[in-house]
Formats: structure tokens, sequence, C-alpha cells
């Protein structure tokens, strides 16, 4: 009986407050942001999991254009100009997409960013390739991952995880001259700002 009534209670919990609760997604959606000099970069993306699967080669084929994820495409945003793989990219937004093999992986960022998977891939969009080496991981990593590691004052590493596989992308700071400049205006406008807060 008091476990009967318990789960009513609970059930009647869930009910009122159903706006804080939601199904479990397969391939959860997960944001990662890092500054980096004067601006941040961001990544959205899907996480899916392994599930015993045989990932690339298989369930990712080689070859083929992958969304780099789950459910939409993943989508970069920059505050500002990089260096990704040592190309230019422009401060901007970008749907970023993998075309994997065996060895290396193809790394594109193209101007859609709003596509559902790579169903509508259309290469002309392609702004930037970079190829970067596949590494074999350690530990298995069961969801996909990326990250915004290996962090300095002007780069960090795009980090791929997934499966027993890993691929990173070096993202460094473009225009270092003019960046060092806008620092030290920044810094300035700061002092002005603190000097001022005394005076009230």
């Amino acid at each position: 009986m008091k476990k009967a009534i318990f789960s009513l209670l609970f059930a009647a919990s869930l009910s009122l407050s159903a706006q804080n609760y939601s199904v479990p997604a397969a391939s959860p959606r997960q944001s990662v942001t890092q500054q980096l000099s004067v601006s941040n970069i961001s990544v959205d993306y899907g996480r899916p999991a392994v599930k015993g699967r045989e990932v690339f080669g298989k369930l990712v084929p080689f070859n083929e254009v992958w969304r780099a994820g789950a459910n939409a495409c993943t989508r970069i945003t920059f505050g500002q100009d990089f260096m990704f793989g040592g190309k230019m990219i422009k401060a901007g937004t970008y749907g970023l997409f993998i075309t994997p093999t065996a060895t290396e992986w193809t790394v594109i960022l193209n101007t859609d960013s709003t596509q559902w998977g790579a169903y509508t891939f259309d290469a002309k969009k392609n702004v930037l390739e970079v190829k970067v080496s596949v590494q074999k991981s350690a530990m298995k990593q069961e969801w996909f991952k990326i990250e915004l590691d290996d962090l300095t004052e002007s780069s960090v590493n795009l980090t791929f995880s997934w499966d027993m596989t890993k691929a990173s992308v070096p993202i460094m700071v473009a225009h270092p001259a003019e960046i060092t400049k806008i620092i030290s205006q920044l810094t300035e406008i700061n002092k002005v700002k603190g000097d001022i807060g005394k005076m009230k």
C-alpha cells in the first residue's frame, strides 16, 4: 500500500513539474565554448553512442561526408579570424563536416550551418578543407565527443573522439600583430573604467 501511495505521489510530482523533464535523447545535443585571444570559439553538436556497433567504416562509411555528430549538422562559430589547420577562416558560423578514411580525415567548413545531417550537403559551399591524421585512442570513447583542448595563449586544438579513434585540428590566432594592438586598447579601456569607478 505504501509503495502504491509513493508511486502516485511521485507521478503527481512529475506531472506538476513536467516542464523540467524530457524523454532522453538517443544522441543528446552538447555545446562547448572556449575563449581564445579576444573572442570565443563555440561548437554545437549531437553526441551519438557506439552501442556495440562498428563505427568508422560501417556506421560512418569511409569516403562519404559525415555530419560530425548526429541529427542537425555540427555548427562551429569563430568570434574572430583564426588559422584552422593552417588555413585562414573568417569570423562567423559554419557547418562542420568530416569525410573519414581509415588513416586520415578531411575536416570541412561549409557556409550551410542549418541543414539536417549531411543530406543536402553542397560541396560548392565549402570554404575550407583540411586533412588530419587519425590516431588510435588509449581508451574507448562511448559517446562521440568534441573538445577544445590543449589551450595556450594563441592556440587550441579541436579534438574529435569516438570509439577507439581520435583526430585533432590545430586552431591558431590570425593577425597576431593586430590582435596585440586590440588587446592593448582593451587593457587601456579597462584601466580607464577602473579609474572612473574609483571616482564614484
